[in-house]
Order: C-alpha cells, then sequence, then structure tokens
C-alpha cells in the first residue's frame, strides 16, 4: 500500500483522556484519495504512489487534468501529490486509499505549507536579539547589525539572515502521535498542532522515526 495520504486541515481542539488529562489535537479530514498513477524504476527510475484528494469540476479543470485521470475512470482532483516508496507496491492505479491506512500506526509525519506572514524584521523572522536598548543606540533596535566586513570580504555572504519574505514556505512537522483515527467521517487526529491555515491542504506519511 501507499505509505502516505492525502488530506485537509479543519482545525484544533482537545480531547479529554480516560485519566482526565486534556490533549490538544489538530483534526485532520484525510482521504479517500485515489490513486492516479504507480510508477516504478524501469520506466520512471523511482518508485512512487500518486495520489489525487477532492474532486475538482471538470470545468476548472485543464485538458491536461482530464485526461491524466481519464485512464483511472476518476474526476480532475484538487490536490495531486505523490509519496515515494523503497520498492514495487502492491497498490493498483485507480484503487481508493482511506485513513484505515494509519490504524495501527502510533506516529506520523504532517507536510504542510506554513501560514504567510508576509515581510518581517529579523527579530521576528530569525530571533534576533537586537541592538542594546543602552545609550548612543537611536531608533536602531530592532536592526540586525553589521552584516559583513569592509575591506575583507568587502561583500555579504549569500545566506546571510535578514529581513524578508517569512512562512508559505513547505514545513514538516515529525512524529506526532496519532491520537484517534474515525473511519466513518474519514478524519484523523493527531497530538500538536499542524503547519497552515485551517482548509490547508496536508500530506500525512509513516513516520520513520520510531
Amino acid at each position: 500500500m501507499a505509505l502516505g495520504l492525502l488530506g485537509r486541515k479543519v482545525g484544533m481542539t482537545q480531547i479529554y483522556q480516560e485519566n482526565g488529562t486534556a490533549v490538544p489535537v489538530t483534526v485532520i479530514e484525510a482521504g479517500p484519495c485515489t490513486v492516479l498513477q504507480v510508477r516504478n524504476r524501469e520506466r520512471d527510475g523511482y518508485d512512487a504512489v500518486q495520489l489525487g484528494f477532492l474532486d475538482k469540476p471538470r470545468r476548472l479543470a485543464t485538458k491536461a487534468e482530464r485526461g491524466h485521470v481519464s485512464r483511472v475512470n476518476a474526476e480532475p482532483k484538487r490536490f495531486v501529490r505523490e509519496f515515494r516508496v523503497a520498492g514495487p507496491v502492491e497498490t493498483k492505479e485507480g484503487e481508493t486509499v482511506t485513513v484505515a491506512l494509519f490504524k495501527d500506526v502510533p506516529a506520523v509525519d504532517i507536510i504542510g505549507t506554513s501560514k504567510g506572514k508576509g515581510t518581517a524584521g529579523v527579530i521576528k523572522r530569525h530571533r534576533f536579539h537586537g541592538l542594546p536598548a543602552s545609550h548612543g543606540v537611536k531608533r536602531k533596535h530592532r536592526s540586525p547589525g553589521s552584516v559583513g566586513g569592509s575591506a575583507d570580504p568587502a561583500r555579504v555572504f549569500k545566506g546571510t539572515r535578514m529581513a524578508g519574505r517569512m512562512g508559505a514556505a513547505r514545513s514538516t512537522v515529525r512524529n506526532l502521535k496519532v491520537v484517534k483515527i474515525d473511519p466513518e467521517q474519514n478524519l484523523i487526529l493527531v497530538r500538536g498542532p499542524v503547519p497552515g491555515p485551517s482548509g490547508g491542504f496536508v500530506m500525512i506519511r509513516r513516520t520513520n522515526k520510531l
């Protein structure tokens, strides 16, 4: 089977365990996903399973998207991603993968797109401490300070941490505990936060951190 599943973040809440402790969880609508393509090393150079999540109206899909899913008699999908696998899989194109895939999985990795925060300074973006709040510092307390030498190397190195766009990037949270699975409503509850806003698409895969 595929090692992962596609889903959509519903939001955060908390549930109570049998001992009365409250556990913060993120609710994710996971699947059902359609297997659109199975890649193999002989033809594609690598082994992977391509999944599609949530139907897209055909009038909003491109001709390429409609043609891609026609081989498996499916509708165009809003969210399509691949999961790499170590070797050939038994999954066939056109099959449906549900949240029952994680029935006996204790922990998962969640991959999503973090919330975009716009242009941010170095204190918010890189957690700089800022300049001293003492005598002699004039309206420069949140500045980064020196970014490079004058005569040597007489330039700013690539990758120097500066102000700029923050967020809206691929983010992975590892080893989140699976608290509960609801196959009837296609829901999976994981402990802790998940990247992205409510309604954002995510990838769920079995963790290898155990």
